[in-house]
């Protein structure tokens, strides 16, 4: 980390960033755009202060190039997920007009009982993600069925993805295959599978709980336009052509996903399956998307159909003003404010780490660390911290695991205790914040504000409650000598 080279950031200063753009951020949100706020007003909010925090590094000293540097690095590490994203907005294009997301939705609702839909989705998400190993694999893939069968049940689309994504980052944070289960385990320098199974300790009694509070809440749920079943029923069968054929593809999705093919490969794969099924399976589909009467379609119209979907918006219109809603798709251009919010959360994130504005707030969070309870502390809290301000889970787990090891290693605490402490705190807080890649890809593929999913995230918001609980009661806390 790049820091001031006379002396620390004083701890005000530091703080005064974080604290305007929680500000501004709660205004935009609360006051004028809502939900909207992430469609400009919060990316520029991001920028803006970004420019105040450079104007406290150039009167400390620090260059516009180091700066740079800094934010260039950090816009580095996101290009893969900014590609992911495109690839993402294209894939629910094609799904959406090859009938592969109706397809997933009529069997589900045909399948799943809507009291305990909210914590099955939980345990489908969890599985396909353990076997995967990538959350995000796991929400644009059957999450956004899942999204889907529960919209037409009439369950809070809030809740559906709060449960979605509790399942999806549990099998990511356990998965031997996951990228994120890898780094907390390496800055610990801890073997994976020890990790894993010292991980399970505080990792198990949180899904378990989500399970039984989204249980209970399945019982309760306002499920506003109550089923309407049969009627969504006849208008997915009456508009598109629905086959178990069609399920093929999000099984080779899938497969090539736990094959550890990457993810971007994966997903434009899936679209291309997407397109075709669309030409063999749903012609009058894409003739009303192209605007064509006439009875067959030629290479050249099905091409435009197929490519309309994936770069643009697409409105299926049935007859039923649920699935109007739902059959809409907003392709590769959908995921542009998203991205664009990324980009501008790495610039803000880039100039705090450049004057030293985290580091501060790290040493700071050390000092008042006492006893084995406070180490467990301010590493939970700076991976949050990182989480919200470098707006990167693998930087919430890099610098924190770098920063706290010999602090663990001084208090005689073994480093499976470092390695569970970054996954419980940093791995599965990024989604809750709507500038974090997490939390920005999550809300552009579901298709639902951070803000409103973030209080149904529940095994998101237990993890690192649960880490600090068995901290703080010394339960499962293996020392080095043990």
């Amino acid at each position: 980390m790049i820091k001031d080279t006379q002396k620390d950031l004083p701890l005000y200063l530091a703080f005064t960033p974080i604290i305007l753009l929680m500000l501004l951020l709660f205004y935009n949100v609360q006051y004028v755009y809502g939900d909207d706020a992430t469609s400009g007003a919060n990316q520029f909010a991001l920028l803006f202060v970004g420019f105040l925090a450079a104007l406290i590094g150039f009167r400390r000293g620090i260059s516009f190039d180091v700066m740079m540097e800094a934010i260039y690095r950090n816009i580095k590490t996101t290009s893969g997920a900014i590609l992911i994203l495109l690839f993402v907005g294209a894939l629910a294009g094609t799904w959406l007009i090859s009938g592969i997301v109706p397809t997933m939705i009529y069997y589900g609702m045909k399948i799943l009982n809507p009291t305990f839909f909210l914590a099955v989705s939980v345990v489908i998400s969890a599985l396909i993600s353990l076997a995967t190993g990538s959350s995000w694999g796991t929400t644009a893939t059957i999450g956004i069925a899942l999204m889907g069968i529960g919209r037409g049940m009439g369950i809070n689309e809030a809740a559906i993805a709060g449960a979605v994504i509790s399942g999806a980052y549990f099998g990511d944070k356990i998965s031997p295959m996951s990228d994120t289960t890898n780094l907390a385990a390496a800055m610990a320098e801890i073997d994976l599978f020890k990790h894993i199974r010292y991980m399970l300790n505080t990792t198990a009694p949180s899904i378990i709980l989500t399970i039984i509070i989204f249980t209970v809440m399945g019982f309760f749920i306002d499920r506003h336009g109550e089923m309407q079943g049969l009627d969504i029923l006849s208008g997915i069968k009456n508009t598109f052509h629905i086959t178990p054929l069609l399920l093929l593809v999000p099984a080779v999705v899938i497969f090539l996903i736990i094959k550890k093919v990457e993810p971007v490969f994966a997903l434009l794969i899936g679209t291309v399956l997407g397109g075709i099924a669309a030409a063999i399976f749903q012609p009058e589909i894409i003739k009303g998307i192209v605007g064509v009467k006439s009875e067959t379609l030629t290479i050249t119209q099905t091409y435009k159909g197929v490519m309309d979907a994936i770069i643009g918006d697409v409105n299926i219109h049935t007859d039923n003003t649920v699935l109007n809603d739902l059959f809409h798709s907003k392709g590769m251009g959908g995921m542009l404010n998203t991205i664009f919010l990324i980009l501008s959360a790495m610039v803000f994130g880039g100039v705090l780490e450049s004057i030293g504005a985290l580091e501060s707030i790290s040493k700071a969070l050390l000092r008042v660390a006492r006893g084995d309870f406070g180490v467990f502390f301010a590493t939970t809290v700076t991976c949050i911290l990182f989480n919200g301000t470098v707006s990167d889970q693998y930087l919430a787990i890099v610098v924190p695991g770098k920063m706290f090891k010999k602090a663990f290693d001084d208090k005689g605490l073994a480093p499976e205790n470092l390695s569970r402490t970054l996954e419980d705190s940093g791995t599965v807080t990024s989604v809750l914040f709507p500038w974090n890649t997490g939390g920005a890809y999550n809300s552009g593929v579901l298709g639902v504000a951070t803000a409103a999913y973030l209080p149904f995230a529940l095994f998101n918001i237990i993890s690192p409650l649960m880490t600090l609980l068995f901290a703080g009661f010394k339960i499962r806390i293996k020392k080095i000598n043990n």
